[in-house]
């Protein structure tokens, strides 16, 4: 659905090694540094993080997340875990069922360590 999604932030050795550990759970790669951006890849779509262009400290985006679609609710359970374990924070509900429209999902939050919302989603 996209062709890439662009995160900031502060500290990128921080961020390598959260986004290292999380995309080593989805089955995604982790493609190195360009030009001061952390490259990831999955299903051809790309995830870059990095220091804005601009210069200025990276900011949190009110109502941005950013989602995972992953294989399994354990996937999603693995996703979460390994995201606390590398310094993400834990928020909403638990990891679960949610029920939206009729469809059922297994979803799960997390803030990354710049503050940046991230779900993980197993269709059921």
């Amino acid at each position: 659905m996209y062709t890439h999604v662009v995160l900031g932030t502060n500290d990128l050795a921080r961020a390598k090694a959260f986004y290292d550990a999380l995309f080593e759970v989805i089955g995604g790669k982790a493609l190195g540094e360009l030009k001061g951006k952390l490259l990831y890849e999955k299903d051809g779509q790309m995830l870059m993080i990095g220091h804005p262009i601009d210069g200025h400290p990276a900011t949190v985006s009110n109502g941005f997340t950013l989602g995972f679609s992953l294989p399994s609710a354990e996937a999603v359970e693995a996703w979460h875990k390994v995201g606390i374990e590398h310094g993400g924070q834990a928020i909403e509900d638990a990891p679960g069922v949610r029920t939206v429209g009729g469809s059922k999902y297994f979803l799960a939050y997390l803030r990354d360590p710049d503050g940046n919302k991230l779900c993980a989603r197993h269709d059921m």
